[in-house]
C-alpha cells in the first residue's frame, strides 16, 4: 500500500491547485507503460513546481505498486554540489525505493536493466524507531539507526534523451528508482563510533577488472551521510522502524558498460571494511 506520507502530497497539490497540477492519469499509465518494457519516457511535470513533481511522484509511485511492490523506504538524490549546480538548486531531491528494487549481494542483473541505466556507489540506512523522527542533528539521529547496509544503487534515468532533464522532472520519476543491490547488515551497537565511522569513511567503486570508478569520503554526501535523512523529514517523509534510506550517491553516476562485467563499492573505515557487488550480464 502506498504510505500516507504519498497520498497526503497528493492532497495538498489537489486542494491548492486542482487536480491539473499532478501528471494526468493517461499521462501516469503511459510512463507506467514504458518503464515495465524497459522504454525511455516522456517527461512528466515540466514546468512544475517541486510540490506539484512531488504530487506526481506520489500519484506514480501507486501506479508502479502493482509492478516494483510497495514503497519501502526513501531516497535523496542530487546530494553533492557538482550535482546541485548541474541541475540549478541548491538543495536535494527526494525519491523513492520499492520492494522489489532491492536486491541480494552479488546479484546478476542485465547489462541493459532500464530503459537509461546507470550505477552508483551508495549507502543505505535501517530505521530502527519513530524517534529518528524527533532528530535535530546526526548525532541524535544515529542511536535510532538499527543499522547501515552497504548499497550499489542501479537508477534507470528513463526519460528520453530529448526531454527536459531537471529537479522537476527527476522528482516526479521519484528519482529514477529501478535496481539496488544491498549488503550485509552492520548493526549500530555503539552510535558514536559509528558516526564518527560514516563521516570519516571513503567509498570506493571499482568495475570488475579491479579499476578504481571513484573514490569519495563519506563527508561528500551533505557532510554526513545521516544528514540525508534528516533532510528528508524536512520535506514532510514520517520514518517508521524498518525503512531503509538511500543516502545519496558517493561519486557519479557510470554506465554499465564501464562495469566491464560488475561492479563492487567497499567502504574503507567501515567495521570491518564490507563490500558490496554487482555482476552485469549481457
Amino acid at each position: 500500500m502506498i504510505r500516507a506520507w504519498a497520498w497526503a502530497a497528493v492532497a495538498v497539490v489537489w486542494a491548492g491547485a486542482g487536480q491539473a497540477a499532478c501528471a494526468s492519469d493517461e499521462e501516469i499509465a503511459r510512463y507506467v507503460a514504458d518503464y515495465t518494457r524497459l522504454m525511455p519516457a516522456k517527461a512528466l511535470s515540466v514546468g512544475a513546481s517541486m510540490e506539484e513533481a512531488r504530487c506526481t511522484q506520489a500519484k506514480l509511485a501507486a501506479a508502479l505498486e502493482p509492478v516494483m511492490g510497495p514503497v519501502v523506504g526513501y531516497k535523496a538524490g542530487l546530494t553533492s554540489a557538482p550535482a546541485q549546480e548541474r541541475f540549478g538548486v541548491t538543495e536535494p531531491v527526494q525519491g523513492v525505493l520499492y520492494e522489489k528494487s532491492l536486491l541480494p549481494d552479488g546479484a546478476s542483473v542485465p547489462l541493459t536493466f532500464g530503459a537509461r541505466p546507470v550505477f552508483e556507489a551508495d549507502l543505505l540506512l535501517v530505521v530502527g524507531d519513530a524517534a529518528l523522527n524527533e532528530a535535530t542533528t546526526t548525532e541524535e539521529a544515529m542511536p535510532h539507526i538499527a543499522a547501515v547496509r552497504p548499497f550499489i544503487e542501479l537508477p534507470d534515468l528513463m526519460l528520453d534523451p530529448d526531454q527536459p532533464f531537471t529537479a522537476a522532472t527527476l522528482t516526479a520519476i521519484g528519482v529514477g528508482p529501478r535496481l539496488g543491490v544491498m549488503g550485509a547488515e552492520i548493526p549500530v551497537d555503539d552510535p558514536a563510533a559509528m558516526h564518527a565511522a560514516l563521516g570519516n569513511m571513503t567509498v570506493r567503486l571499482t568495475a570488475a577488472d579491479g579499476a578504481v570508478l571513484a573514490e569519495v569520503p563519506g563527508k561528500a554526501v551533505l557532510g554526513h551521510p545521516v544528514q540525508s535523512a534528516l533532510w528528508l523529514m524536512s520535506k514532510g517523509i514520517t520514518f517508521e522502524p524498518g525503512d531503509v534510506i538511500s543516502v545519496g550517491s558517493f561519486g557519479p553516476l557510470v554506465p554499465p558498460a564501464k562495469g566491464k562485467g560488475g561492479a563492487q563499492a567497499s567502504y574503507i573505515g567501515l567495521p570491518g571494511d564490507p563490500s558490496v557487488s554487482v555482476t552485469f550480464t549481457e
